[in-house]
């Protein structure tokens, strides 16, 4: 049987294969501790082949931006000076073909079938938590916790998060299926369920944050480019006077309490300090990637020991720049910042534009969910997880050009009603 390549490199007609790879490759990142190392064949087995399709689309211009590599690179050399040369070199290389896999993902995936896969694989991710998993004892705040299949609250509640996120924009964006609508609003119900059940602080707070942030910067399409500069400015500066209020009243310390933490966010603040004390010692480049977390070495098993973490393995400092300082170091932090920076300017020049905004309101998004847990926990800095993949697929799309981006059916959701794709299989079913 011949397969035409339009089905699996051709955004917006590759649906199908897409849809399956993206959901593929969230159920990897969510359980490959629970299946094993085979489980990362499977993520490999539905990206790299695609640059045998086409390479020049894949990965060809991928020397025309090579700053998408340039944290990745920056790990795979500091093996020269790593603390635990043997640790770096294998995770940073993973960390690299880690990126490069989301960049291939970028380029073959719009945003309509990056929604589809990331709906049914968190439905099946969710659903699986919910019926095997259990609950577990935090020795810090003397509570139990929901984890689902996961090993972490905090895990189980940023897949529920990009399940609200993803739910909500497919419904009011990218379908007028009643069929499609409804399965997603149950995919929203599910993932809401179960952040509450985490109960993940952070989780809690980042999600209706980025939802009404997706919201809002949707109703500026009604206006004109340049009343949408005015309203964008006015937006800014009154989230900021907002923030800034909300301070000042203690309304930190109130929202901590509804969660029932404390000023100290159960020892995170304790944990900051350690990780700055610690990157005092290497400031410029750090300890090497992957290389402070080592069975064996003083300080990380200190640590692990204050914060009762007997299985001594997938611990962090809560803190992504903090993370990034102790194995990097400024010039690591400064590189793990750029990406984050440069989704902001990208998607801000394309929602001020007259353009399609499709795209750019899913990658707001999730940059704004990345960013408000960027300073709690660490999701970017390790390859095989969900958060470092949809930041270069974020990143890398947000780059490619308007006629790649709005290729195939571009559904047109300012009327929330937009057209769907002859070869959308949700459709198909239907009729």
């Amino acid at each position: 049987m011949r397969i035409r390549k339009s089905s699996l490199v051709d955004p917006g007609r590759n649906t199908l294969y897409g849809a399956f790879a993206v959901a593929v490759s969230f159920f990897v990142f969510a359980y490959s501790f629970r299946i094993g190392q085979i489980s990362i064949l499977m993520y490999y087995a539905v990206w790299l082949p695609l640059v045998f399709v086409d390479y020049r689309f894949t990965l060809g211009r991928l020397a025309q931006s090579p700053q998408l590599l340039a944290f990745a690179l920056l790990a795979c050399l500091s093996y020269f000076w790593s603390d635990a040369p043997d640790v770096t070199a294998r995770a940073a290389l993973q960390y690299l073909s880690h990126v490069v896999c989301a960049v291939i993902a970028a380029r073959v995936i719009d945003a309509r079938t990056l929604s589809i896969g990331a709906i049914a694989g968190i439905a099946v991710i969710l659903a699986y938590s919910m019926v095997s998993g259990g609950y577990v004892y935090d020795a810090l705040d003397g509570t139990y916790s929901f984890v689902g299949a996961f090993g972490s609250k905090n895990q189980l509640g940023f897949y529920a998060s990009l399940g609200v996120l993803f739910g909500c924009y497919f419904a009011l964006f990218l379908t007028r299926s009643r069929i499609a609508r409804l399965f997603a609003l149950g995919v929203v119900a599910l993932s809401a369920a179960s952040l509450v059940l985490s109960q993940s602080a952070t989780s809690m707070l980042a999600t209706p944050a980025a939802v009404a942030m997706v919201v809002a910067i949707a109703g500026l399409e009604a206006f004109s480019p340049s009343n949408r500069r005015i309203f964008f400015a006015a937006g800014l500066v009154l989230a900021g006077t907002a923030v800034l209020a909300a301070l000042n009243v203690g309304a930190v310390d109130m929202v901590l309490g509804a969660f029932g933490k404390d000023s100290t966010l159960t020892g995170r603040t304790y944990l900051w300090q350690q990780g700055i004390d610690a990157a005092a010692s290497t400031p410029l480049l750090g300890v090497g990637y992957a290389a402070y977390w080592v069975q064996g070495f003083s300080e990380a098993e200190r640590l692990w020991n204050e914060f009762y973490i007997t299985s001594r393995t997938g611990f962090h400092f809560h803190n992504t720049y903090i993370e990034a300082l102790v194995e990097t170091g400024y010039v690591g932090a400064v590189m793990i910042v750029v990406p984050l920076l440069a989704i902001l300017r990208l998607c801000i020049m394309r929602l001020l534009s007259a353009g399609d905004w499709t795209e750019a309101l899913l990658q707001t998004g999730l940059l704004a969910l990345l960013v408000i847990r960027s300073f709690f926990e660490v999701d970017i800095l390790q390859p095989y997880v969900i958060g470092s993949f949809l930041l270069y697929y974020c990143w890398a799309r947000a780059k490619e050009p308007v006629a790649k981006r709005m290729s195939g059916s571009a559904p047109d959701w300012r009327l929330h009603a937009p057209a769907i794709s002859s070869n959308d299989p949700v459709q198909a079913v239907q009729r």
